[in-house]
């Protein structure tokens, strides 16, 4: 469909604001649009006050990450265009001051709602107040915006997990999202914990249940402003900007890469069969400036939706990615590890239980028995069953199958130039899986666990040491086993004869 103004051309002069900015998301989101849209005339970034910290070192401090350093290079004057709203998501008005609303009041245009949290098992009062009572107040905000143009919700393509296929329509929440916020501002602990199976049932979390209520609540507010509610599957590390491979957190498969190649992670429950519908974070952001775009300039009285997910475009399946992240991590291997990388992805949940018994609990026990021995503070067991939480929180979306409509996903190339598809790329045919993984592991190696490059050498000749303690520990069990299995052998057939 063809446009009077081009991306860059349509956020020229506009004013944005942002919840989330320094998140995941929130940082790819405010440097692509710095970067590729110059003429841009603000960002606004709302950001909890710090104690000690006024809103210059809180930006100072944003700023002060990897991610900006193209800007710094290239552009660093574009900086200035970012201000800081003092607020906070949980507070009453969201914490901003009245000179402040008024401020967004009347010079925004655009207004990118990413705040949430992300973890699978927050108790369902923080997770309400979190995703659904904080979207209330963004949207409330919203609607004293004068010349509001586009609000951008993003949510999840997990939402409703609980279907096989997932449109790119609104599916009505089991509940009232007013009801529910009601119930988690006066039930106590007890009763809501109590509850919480049966409120969330058939979701396998806190997570996606607040996802889906408050995409209920963002759709009420339709014809009030143009809103457009993102969907992005799994996010991971940034194909190819701001940083190839970046990545600053260690949620999800982050998690799993990093504790597989430290060798803390020897097993999980996972169909390695099953594809992994992963976006990285790059096309994410790319997906949701062109929504913004497309929604500013259509102004749609209904609420769009768009499933920023892959949809077999470039299949992976969880086995694929695993060896590739074996073959990467030789090459690129930490420079802490307990032990060498091994171990393997289990169909059966009775054999994922019986390796992790082996293979993460006894040695554990292990451990912490020498360290108690040697007057040392004990942590393996403590550490194993916070890992073997994670593993059983995640294994939900490694032991099943979505498929998701991307229709209007797809079609947002064909709602902007080629040389602007070229800037805003969301192909993801473009994503060669084994370099991806290698800049990932590259990512997470040096972004999340802060090992610089340099130590490479030294990390390879302990890769190395372990991989041959861990051969000399297999040898070593097989023979005893075998020793064993002799010796009562002969001991049952000498009382046999």
């Amino acid at each position: 469909m063809t446009r009077s103004l081009s991306v860059v051309e349509y956020y020229a002069n506009k004013s944005i604001f942002i919840t989330g900015a320094t998140g995941f998301m929130g940082k790819v989101l405010v440097e692509k649009l710095l970067r590729c849209c110059p003429d841009l005339k603000k960002i606004y970034l709302l950001m909890r006050p710090k104690k000690g910290h006024n809103s210059k070192e809180r930006l100072d401090e944003f700023l002060n990450v990897k991610v900006f350093d193209r800007i710094h290079k290239e552009c660093p004057k574009r900086l200035e265009k970012l201000q800081v709203i003092p607020g906070d998501i949980l507070a009453e008005d969201l914490g901003i001051s009245a000179s402040d609303r008024e401020l967004l009041h009347n010079e925004c245009q655009i207004i990118f709602h990413c705040a949430a949290c992300v973890r699978f098992d927050m108790f369902i009062r923080d997770a309400v107040n979190m995703n659904t009572v904080g979207t209330k107040k963004v949207l409330e905000l919203a609607e004293g915006v004068k010349n509001l143009e586009a609000f951008i919700h993003v949510s999840t393509s997990y939402c409703r997990c609980e279907l096989d296929l997932l449109e790119e329509k609104l599916y009505p929440s089991k509940h009232r999202p007013e009801h529910i916020m009601h119930c988690a501002s006066w039930m106590d602990d007890e009763l809501l914990k109590h509850m919480q199976p049966k409120l969330i049932d058939p979701q396998p979390n806190t997570y996606a249940y607040t996802k889906s209520l408050t995409e209920d609540l963002v759709s009420q507010h339709a014809g009030k402003f143009p809103i457009c509610i993102a969907r992005p599957s799994i996010v991971t590390a940034a194909h190819k900007e701001p940083i190839p491979g970046w990545v600053d957190n260690l949620n999800g498969p982050t998690g799993l890469l990093v504790g597989a190649g430290k060798g803390v992670i020897r097993t999980m429950h996972c169909n390695d069969a099953l594809l992994a519908d992963v976006v990285p974070v790059d096309m994410a952001v790319n997906a949701c400036v062109i929504l913004a775009y497309t929604t500013g300039m259509d102004k749609p009285k209904e609420v769009r939706i768009c499933n920023i997910t892959q949809s077999g475009i470039n299949p992976i399946t969880w086995g694929e990615a695993l060896d590739m992240g074996r073959l990467h991590v030789q090459e690129y291997p930490f420079s802490v590890c307990l032990w060498y990388p091994g171990g393997s992805p289990k169909t059966s949940w009775v054999q994922h239980q019986i390796a992790l018994f082996f293979t993460h609990l006894l040695p554990a026990y292990f451990v912490d028995i020498l360290l108690f021995l040697m007057g040392k503070k004990t942590f393996m067991v403590k550490m194993q069953k916070r890992i073997n939480y994670g593993l059983e929180v995640l294994q939900y979306y490694t032991t099943k199958e979505w498929y998701f409509k991307n229709d209007n996903f797809l079609a947002l190339r064909n709602n902007i130039s080629k040389e602007e598809n070229e800037m805003f790329y969301t192909d993801i045919h473009d994503v060669n899986w084994s370099t991806y993984i290698k800049n990932y592991i590259k990512g997470a190696r040096e972004y999340c666990c802060k090992e610089d490059p340099s130590t490479l050498p030294q990390a390879r000749r302990l890769q190395t040491q372990l991989y041959y303690l861990d051969k000399a520990v297999q040898i070593t069990v097989v023979m005893l086993c075998a020793y064993f299995f002799f010796y009562y052998m002969r001991m049952f057939f000498s009382v046999v004869h």
